[in-house]
């Protein structure tokens, strides 16, 4: 009987393989304008929204009545600038896929690497890597910003006070699950109008059709929307949301979005012709 011997498997030569596409990858995302205005564009809105919290809340504070007072969240005001930045960065999810895909280039990146769903792990790594690094950033810059231009007798936060860390992590994590999500529709939809249109119809028409309806068929979903979610993530004062999921749990389902997401892409990517 003959013994067939096999090739060794050299987790070096993998090892190596998986960096020089991630190398790649990140070199398109960043040798692209796109990438950097999208940037851009983001610590603008959020930083400037913060700024002008801080400095209206601050004039405006005597005008404030007792529940006004007694509800209001110094580090959910100058986080609010996240909820823009959650549309940008899904502008910037979906071009990373689909911008090879109206330029014809995915097919010269698929026929060097032959194993489609790499293209799409490679991809996932750089956007959730970039998006969550620019994230923490800007939420932790909105926050100090905000609070800085926060004066007394409005009150301010800190990061040592329960349950501030806590929302200026989770504007960060926002903004790299959404990325990710964006990125999976890319892949699923294979166009950037309509990926784009899919996930502001996810984040924003969604919501406000369900708000149309009867509080006790909508309140039961709106919870588990992307927006709600992000609010309670970033929130230290919780009055006024209603029934909602903890923010950790929040964070999960927006995991269980982008996972989702991701799987049918990457089943799609495989499947179908470039």
């Amino acid at each position: 009987m003959t013994t067939v011997a096999l090739p060794p498997v050299h987790t070096s030569s993998a090892a190596a393989g998986r960096s020089r596409l991630w190398r790649s990858e990140w070199t398109k995302l960043r040798t692209v304008r796109s990438t950097w205005w999208t940037l851009f564009a983001m610590a603008v809105v959020t930083l400037g929204v913060a700024a002008i919290a801080g400095a209206t809340v601050s004039h405006n504070w005597h005008t404030f009545n007792v529940a006004q007072r007694a509800t209001f969240d110094p580090t959910g005001i100058t986080l609010k600038g996240l909820l823009f930045s959650q549309l940008i960065i899904g502008v910037l999810g979906v071009l990373v896929m689909s911008a090879e895909y109206g330029t014809g280039t995915i097919r010269s990146t698929l026929a060097a690497t032959p194993r489609r769903a790499r293209v799409l792990a490679a991809k996932a790594v750089i956007v959730g890597t970039l998006s969550l690094v620019v994230g923490e950033a800007l939420s932790f810059s909105a926050f100090l910003l905000g609070q800085g231009l926060l004066r007394s007798p409005a009150p301010h936060a800190l990061l040592s006070q329960p349950g501030v860390t806590r929302a200026v992590l989770g504007g960060g994590v926002v903004i790299a699950l959404l990325g990710l999500f964006a990125l999976g529709l890319a892949a699923i939809v294979r166009h950037s109008a309509g990926a784009i249109t899919t996930y502001v119809g996810v984040l924003l028409v969604v919501p406000i059709i369900l708000q149309t309806l009867p509080s006790s068929f909508s309140q039961p979903i709106l919870k588990f929307m992307p927006f709600h979610i992000s609010d309670v993530m970033t929130s230290v004062v919780t009055a006024g949301q209603g029934s909602s999921l903890s923010p950790w749990a929040g964070a999960g389902v927006l995991g269980l979005y982008a996972l989702a997401a991701l799987g049918v892409g990457g089943y799609l990517l495989v499947r179908r012709d470039a």
